[in-house]
């Protein structure tokens, strides 16, 4: 089988995007198409979103998109387990992707990666937000059942019951009701137990919103996606790793050898009590300077650090 390098498979993508989409298959078939199209560097990002802002150039847009198809797998990804069907998660951020592409300004300073991730974002809560109440409702057939008889069922149970009370009204279905309710359905007593609970529960808002004091209220919406999953935290965290090991040591390396030695006993020692390293005073005696010199050289030798992670990065 043959296989594109990225510079002829960007090239492909431009003379012909929709060509390298896959014919309708399955699922697995359309992910791993899309996870094989290749990312476009930051040139040629930028030059497909001026030529789609300046002359609407819609290969340039496709090609835009194509190279971030799989970005939209990936965040799918983070909202299964919901009663959502996977492609369809992955249908409304593709159209959260195109309206980020339609928006998106190269000369920002921003990649368009994270610039289309809140778009994406926004549009699978959105549909999860139409969709939720209906999927927590009746997720299967015999529910489906359930739901649509349970309400009339009950009244009428509760009309008998007020006749036979005298006019009192009960809100909950009896033992024996739940019975014969389960038996006419043919679901467990359980399950009408369980779908009454839901129906009386109510709606919950996911994303509730700012409260009445301006705060931001704390709704399910904060439980959907595991924001360590995200991309881009990902990324941030691999930096960090780098930078806390190979990235402080090339900045030590930086340093002269008493500056070094400074920081190495200010920072980066710890006692076998858990304590701290060497203190000023106790780095002056042994360099037979004042405490405010040690503190001098301390500052400076943070300063040369900071540039040199800086450069790392």
């Amino acid at each position: 089988m043959t296989t594109l390098s990225g510079a002829s498979a960007n090239q492909l993508a431009v003379a012909n995007p929709w060509s390298m989409v896959p014919p309708l298959g399955n699922l697995d078939a359309y992910i791993s198409a899309a996870n094989r199209l290749p990312m476009l560097t930051l040139e040629e990002e930028q030059g497909f979103a001026r030529r789609l802002r300046d002359h609407n150039d819609l290969e340039a847009a496709g090609a835009l998109i194509l190279s971030h198809l799989r970005l939209v797998v990936s965040i799918s990804r983070q909202y299964l387990g919901y009663g959502l069907p996977h492609g369809d998660l992955i249908q409304e951020g593709n159209v959260g992707l195109m309206k980020a592409v339609k928006r998106f300004d190269p000369d920002q300073g921003v990649r368009l990666v994270s610039y289309a991730m809140h778009w994406i974002k926004a549009e699978i809560h959105e549909y999860i937000l139409k969709n939720w109440r209906m999927v927590k409702v009746a997720t299967t057939k015999a529910q489906r059942k359930l739901f649509f008889n349970l309400r009339s069922m009950k009244q009428g149970f509760k009309a008998d019951s007020a006749a036979a009370d005298n006019g009192t009204h009960r809100d909950t279905l009896s033992p024996d009701e739940v019975s014969q309710m389960a038996t006419r359905l043919n679901v467990k007593p359980e399950e009408v137990l369980e779908m009454e609970t839901r129906l009386s529960g109510g709606d919950v808002l996911l994303d509730p919103g700012p409260s009445d004091d301006g705060d931001e209220a704390f709704g399910p919406i904060a439980y959907l996606a595991d924001a360590t999953q995200e991309p881009t935290a990902l990324l941030e965290s691999q930096q960090r790793d780098r930078l806390s090991s190979d990235g402080i040591a090339t900045a030590l390396e930086a340093l002269d050898e008493r500056s070094r030695r400074i920081v190495e006993e200010r920072w980066l020692k710890v006692n076998d009590d858990g304590s701290g390293g060497m203190t000023l005073h106790d780095l002056a005696a042994v360099y037979g300077v004042s405490a405010e010199r040690i503190r001098q050289i301390e500052v400076a030798a943070m300063k040369k650090m900071k540039k040199a992670l800086a450069d790392y990065a």
